[in-house]
């Protein structure tokens, strides 16, 4: 019998499938009901199957298209789109009933188009699952599809295989797993058969398991297979991804909010107008008409359009700088972001293991360049003078696998490091190897942690000998060292006192962050060397060579960024699977401020304490995915807009659950990019920092154009009751066609180039807003109803001159008209920089504004001199005087602007400068 039954797995199997890592092999194949030797037989597999499911995630239902189609008519603009396309029918305004309903249709395309990011995560989770994998069945090896593996199967893996499902390593002959997408782990992590017994051992450190979709990159081994399907870490993640709801963003938020303002205003303005009309004794369908004609009117009916528009417009500049968004909205979200949480692996680094360091007996260098360009020097910064470093340099071209090809590397990174010094010291390396081949080898192995090659070459005296070097972990080969090298080539006996130093040496370099190497060497003579013999034994009495140091380099570009962003008022925190020194080393070398946390201390905080002490966090590392969530969670509470970048299948939930998820473009997973809102094409830290810039722009840019829209709706509703109030003209002081005649031919192409203007200066010198914070401040509010209301008041004193001046009502509603144009000039000057004077060079920085202005003009003339459109808007022309008297209330509303910034520039002169983060001390605890 091979295996127990399902019942008494069930009721023998731990309850928590951290447990696993914590037994002996032998007492997990016992609770798996399985003999290792043999695995299960095919009828229990079978049964097991029937029990567990297949070894696959769950598949969401998808929502009906018709469904998630309508669902964007939730949307309040959507939804006042609708009903001014219904009432423009009433009053007889087919064409623009036309229009917005059209307008109405490409908001919803759009919007279908972009949402569903979560299930399209998941199903590529599920994708990545469908392979083939090795197992051990009634003690024959066969290939199953991995969907059928069940818990107690026996599972083989080798180098470039693909592990299907989590288990406990029973076998592990040099078996080295890739688990970076998994848990952060910038290399591949050694596997071993030995019980871990401490408690609550991170997912990186489990060098006893294997975990379902990670890549074996060398050696061999045999799996216990302990969990499959949605029980497996991965599937841990898709159920972490399934529960991120979709939040709207900020601007979506902003907009909600700013939209039930101008529906209220607009429905305010429709009743006052009926009821005093009907006060007044006016006709009730006239009165509904103009009524309608000023809702209309008031509202900003572009609004979706010209957000669309400016979205898309940033989203192009974006991509320019390597930034693929791809849900629109996130444009501006990212522009409004207060803290980003980096991974650190190939966006701050480079993701190229580099030799920082070499140090001998005697003597330190530094080792300059970065990543595997062959760019670089060795400086010695301590010891005499050595002659060469020959011996170093061999070492690492010879003990080595690895091999650089046009940049890219093939096999170890750490190995490609030792590649990159040997050619940085004056090796070919290729070409040494041709010439010095190697003639035996004691391949790497995670039970001796060492790897030893042989050579045939000349020695000192020029006499053959047979080389061997050997690189390996500093205390094992210490351990093994008889000798040291000094300066001249000699050898010198390794006493206690130097074997200390050489370990204190290791702690100092490891304690930089730095993976340390040391190397040795030993020669023997060819007439007595055995290639096939027992080389093991062979391995002591060895000369110890050096210590290397290696890390992967922060990004220069990450650290100017980084800069760029703190000045900009945005806290960046690292996230890493690394080991908190080395993550720590890392901050520092890349100015980020804070102290480093482990992922299971940061987890163990109250939500309170994680509260209160995440300001003075900026490294967290030896994360799981519920820890990279719960730090989003966690700043979204305390008030932040969140941007998350990672690349991993560990990333993704905590991806979705950010304001703004950042996937990088190479070395991203699918999982991670189906999860994100946008994507690096270069995977560049700096790209995001520029890209915030962009996004900053955009919400700037939308705010100018909605200011010239809520001046104007103040306009319009006070301008028409005023006129009912005070007896001007009452109802009828512009007719339907003259008010949309202001509000499509005037406003609107002014605010559609306000749109898309430049920045305003120094908008990287502000922090970022309040999430909460309305697209319109206070300040600007009143701001907005004070030119409003002058605004107004001058279209009522229009309209009075020509209609007591001249005994003509529409007279003074063409100068009404003409004023508004000319007057919304100034309104743009003022509000487009709200504090920087009109009168510089900024105002001519755009030239399609500048356009705009002249059409402003121009369609005011046209209106009032062309027949035509007289005929259509009910105008008449103007001459020289009247329309000097129109140019009157525009040249002083620009007067009245520039005191005012003159006032608000000085209020700001005298203001203290904003306060900085403040840099504290950082521990690795």
């Amino acid at each position: 019998m091979t295996g127990s039954s399902p019942a008494s797995h069930a009721s023998a199997a731990p309850a928590t499938p951290e447990a696993w890592y914590a037994l002996p092999v032998a007492e997990v194949a016992i609770r798996l009901g399985v003999r290792p030797a043999e695995g299960l037989s095919t009828a229990e597999a079978g049964q097991r199957l029937q029990q567990y499911g297949p070894n696959a995630l769950d598949d969401t239902k998808a929502e009906p298209t018709w469904k998630r189609f309508l669902k964007h008519y939730r949307d309040y603009m959507q939804i006042v789109l609708v009903v001014a396309a219904g009432v423009s029918l009433l009053i007889g305004e087919t064409g623009t009933a036309i229009g917005l309903f059209l307008l109405t249709l490409f908001n919803a395309w759009l919007g279908y188009h972009q949402e569903s990011k979560a299930e399209a995560a998941a199903a590529t989770l599920g994708s990545m699952m469908r392979s083939v994998a090795k197992v051990r069945r009634g003690g024959d090896i066969a290939e199953i599809s991995a969907d059928e593996i069940v818990p107690g199967d026996i599972v083989v893996v080798d180098a470039g295989d693909r592990v299907p499902a989590d288990g406990r390593v029973i076998l592990a002959a040099t078996l080295q797993i890739e688990e970076g997408a998994l848990t952060g782990e910038s290399v591949a992590v050694e596997k071993d058969t030995e019980t871990i017994d401490r408690p609550d051992v991170a997912l990186g450190d489990r060098a006893n398991m294997v975990f379902m979709n990670t890549n074996v990159t060398r050696g061999h081994g045999e799996v216990l297979v302990t969990t499959t399907g949605m029980g497996s870490e991965v599937g841990h993640i898709a159920n972490l991804l399934s529960e991120q709801k979709i939040e709207k963003t900020p601007l979506t938020k902003q907009v909600d909010r700013l939209t039930l303002f101008i529906i209220f205003a607009a429905l305010f303005a429709f009743l006052v107008i009926v009821v005093l009309g009907l006060i007044q004794g006016e006709s009730f369908t006239v009165l509904f008409g103009i009524g309608v004609a000023l809702a209309v009117g008031s509202i900003p009916d572009a609004l979706p359009a010209v957000v669309t528009t400016i979205l898309s417009v940033g989203s192009v500049n974006m991509a320019k700088k390597n930034a693929i968004m791809k849900v629109l909205p996130a444009v501006e979200t990212l522009g409004s972001t207060s803290a980003i949480n980096s991974d650190k692996t190939g966006t701050l680094t480079l993701n190229q293991m580099t030799v920082r360091e070499i140090s001998t007996v005697a003597h330190r260098y530094t080792v300059t360049g970065e990543g595997y360009s062959f760019d670089g020097q060795v400086h010695r910064t301590s010891g005499d003078a050595e002659r060469d470093l020959d011996y170093v340099m061999f070492s690492c071209a010879l003990c080595n696998d690895s091999d650089i090809q046009n940049g890219e590397v093939i096999g170890d990174p750490t190995e490609a490091a030792l590649y990159v010094l040997a050619q940085k010291g004056g090796v070919d390396v290729r070409e040494f190897r041709r010439n010095n081949p190697r003639v035996a080898s004691v391949p790497f192995d995670s039970d001796y942690k060492f790897m030893a090659t042989f050579h045939r070459m000349p020695g000192a005296d020029g006499v053959p000998v047979i080389r061997a070097y050997v690189k390996g972990a500093p205390d094992v080969l210490l351990g093994r060292s008889a000798t040291a090298r000094m300066a001249g080539g000699r050898a010198e006996p390794l006493t206690d006192e130097g074997r200390a130093t050489v370990l204190a040496e290791n702690e100092r370099i490891a304690g930089q962050g730095r993976r340390v190497l040391a190397l040795a060497q030993r020669e023997f003579d060819p007439a007595t060397f055995d290639p096939e013999g027992d080389l093991m034994a062979l391995m002591r009495d060895l000369e110890l060579c050096a210590l290397i140091g290696e890390v992967d380099p922060p990004r220069a570009e990450a650290v100017a960024a980084i800069a760029t962003a703190q000045h900009a008022g945005i806290r960046v925190r690292m996230i890493t699977g690394d080991h908190a020194v080395t993550a720590a080393a890392i901050a520092d070398e890349l100015g980020i401020p804070g102290k480093a946390v482990t992922g299971a201390e940061f987890a163990a905080m109250s939500d309170a304490e994680a509260d209160s002490r995440v300001d003075g966090i900026g490294v967290i590392a030896r994360v799981a995915p519920e820890h990279k969530v719960r730090l989003v969670q966690v700043l979204k509470r305390t008030g932040n807009i969140v941007a998350m970048t990672g690349d991993g299948v560990n990333d993704a939930p905590a991806i979705a659950a950010a304001d703004i998820g950042i996937a990088m473009g190479i070395t991203g997973t699918d999982v991670a990019k189906g999860a994100a809102k946008m994507i690096l094409a270069d995977d560049n830290f700096a790209t995001i920092v520029s890209a915030v810039e962009q996004g900053r722009l955009v919400y700037d840019n939308l705010q100018k154009f909605i200011r010239i829209q809520v001046a104007n709706l103040y306009m319009f509703i006070l301008a028409f009751i005023g006129s009912s109030v005070f007896a001007i003209a009452g109802t009828a002081l512009l007719s339907p066609a003259q008010v949309l005649w202001i509000h499509m031919a005037i406003v609107a192409p002014i605010g559609a180039v306000m749109g898309l203007d430049l920045s305003t200066p120094g908008i990287m010198d502000k922090k970022p807003r309040p999430f909460n914070q309305p697209i319109i401040v206070r300040s600007m509010m009143v701001r907005l109803f004070i030119t409003g209301l002058y605004m107004a008041a001058a279209t009522l004193i229009l309209v009075q001159i020509g209609k007591t001046g001249y005994d003509s009502l529409v007279l003074g509603q063409s100068m009404a008209v003409v004023g508004l144009g000319l007057m919304n000039i100034s309104v743009a000057l003022n509000l487009r920089y709200p504090t920087e004077s009109a009168f510089g060079p900024s105002t001519f920085s755009n030239p399609k504004l500048l356009w705009a202005f002249a059409w402003a003009v121009v369609g005011s003339m046209l209106v009032t001199q062309l027949g035509v459109l007289q005929d259509l808007f009910g105008t008449v022309p103007l001459t020289g005087i009247q329309w000097a008297i129109c140019l009157v209330p525009a040249v002083l509303l620009l007067i009245l602007g520039e005191l005012v910034k003159l006032v608000l520039r000085r209020m700001r002169s005298r203001r203290e400068p904003s306060p900085r983060f403040v840099e504290g001390t950082r521990s690795a605890s």
